[in-house]
């Protein structure tokens, strides 16, 4: 058995291990920091309290625990040793035969030290966690303050980026702040905070139609959203957000959902990294200037595609379908069958923008509205991993759209303590 070493448990990792289930011709050893699989496009949902974080999540152990050829490595990649072909994480050295980069992006804060330090990202549970707590926290802080400015300043809330994730969150807290805080917070009745979308280009959803884009601004705007387009973040500092108009926003809440960047690998030559970090590869996934290395989803950069010469979009379809085409290749060369290069097939995109609203492009179309919003449902559970997952997040939803109070709103903050 050849030994695949698949670093990496996000769309594109899970998909490929997926996909050689019980292949006897290779053994399979899944590298990740975490125990357990997510699915990143409700973590917003898990930060505004509507769903609950194990709802969205699934233990790769459980996953795999009948997959004869698969195992589970918990630990986070220090280093590539392509010579010895070995790999080094923090609890240990592996072997392999091929190694498949599928680590993925982390938040970009363009360099600004002051946002790293105090912005709330969105890209993992332990991110929306975080922001959950603190948005609650917020909440009770506001209830026993007795200075109006400083209320308005903790029920005050600076999103950066227009694109999907920062669209959902602020609708999400535009109902949230509608439907729940006249019920749980009767003190803060009559008072209110601020609800702020802002983003440097010149609309929201840029990658998406102009139809679903103009849909998002005027359901938002419908809500009380305050957008700001063409205007960035510039700082962060004592609690006020400076803007590249020069306006400060006092806030004790900022999201950052304004951009990502592939995640430093070491070990690869410098030849083999492009724009935005992405390792480049070959249109079989192989790193360039590499042998028996790959890489997929949105850590690679591939400009091979005809239709995409600048890259292919990070997204979670792109990400999904080379998973699975590099699993199949890797059987074609066990098998000695000729390989097949990648061609992305697009699906289409879409967004909810609230309740009963969400807009959805697809190849041929667009739609919006409440048909739009029960497709996003649907098309949402479908990949979720296990019967009891995708009966569970029907279930919230269900109920927390029909009585617009979800049960979730828990403030649970672990003790620190000394690494």
């Amino acid at each position: 058995m050849k030994r695949i070493i698949i670093v990496g448990g996000g769309f594109a990792g899970i998909n490929m291990a997926k996909t050689m289930y019980d292949n006897t011709a290779f053994e399979i050893i899944l590298v990740d920091k975490n125990n357990y699989h997510f699915f990143p496009p409700l973590i917003y949902q898990v930060a505004t309290a509507f769903i609950q974080a194990s709802t969205i999540s699934y233990p790769f152990r459980r996953m795999f625990q009948k997959a004869g050829n698969t195992r589970f490595h918990y630990g986070s990649l220090t280093n590539i040793n392509a010579e010895k072909k070995t790999i080094d994480t923090d609890s240990g050295t592996l072997a392999y035969d091929y190694l498949v980069l599928a680590i993925g992006t982390e938040t970009n804060y363009f360099g600004m030290e002051n946002v790293k330090q105090n912005a709330l990202p969105m890209k993992t549970i332990d991110d929306a966690l975080r922001l959950r707590n603190a948005l609650l926290l917020n909440y009770e802080k506001a209830t026993q303050s007795t200075n109006e400015e400083e209320q308005k300043a903790l029920m005050t809330v600076v999103i950066a980026g227009g694109g999907p994730t920062g669209v959902e969150v602020a609708g999400m807290l535009a109902e949230m702040g509608r439907a729940v805080k006249e019920k749980d917070y009767p003190e803060l009745n009559g008072k209110k905070g601020d609800i702020y979308l802002v983003d440097a280009a010149n609309t929201l959803l840029s990658p998406m139609s102009s139809k679903s884009q103009k849909e998002a601004y005027k359901q938002l705007e419908r809500l009380g959203v305050k957008i700001l387009l063409q205007t960035s973040v510039k700082d962060y500092v004592d609690h006020t957000v400076k803007l590249s108009n020069g306006v400060g926003i006092s806030s004790q809440i900022l999201i950052w959902a304004s951009g990502v960047v592939a995640k430093t690998v070491t070990g690869l030559p410098p030849t083999s990294i492009g724009r935005g970090k992405r390792i480049l590869v070959d249109a079989y996934n192989k790193v360039l200037g590499t042998e028996s290395i790959y890489a997929i989803g949105d850590i690679c950069l591939q400009t091979s595609d005809g239709k995409y010469p600048d890259g292919h979009p990070q997204l979670a379809q792109v990400a999904i379908q080379q998973g699975k085409l590099l699993a199949k290749n890797f059987k074609n060369m066990a098998n000695g069958k000729e390989l097949v290069s990648f061609k992305y097939v697009n699906k289409g995109s879409m967004a909810i923008i609230t309740k009963y609203k969400a807009v959805v492009d697809l190849p041929k179309g667009f739609y919006k509205g409440f048909f739009a919003w029960l497709t996003w449902l649907f098309i949402h559970i479908i990949p979720l991993a296990g019967y009891r997952n995708k009966f569970a997040l029907a279930y919230s939803w269900f109920w927390s759209f029909i009585t617009n109070d979800p049960v979730l709103r828990l403030i649970i903050r672990p003790t620190k303590t000394k690494e």
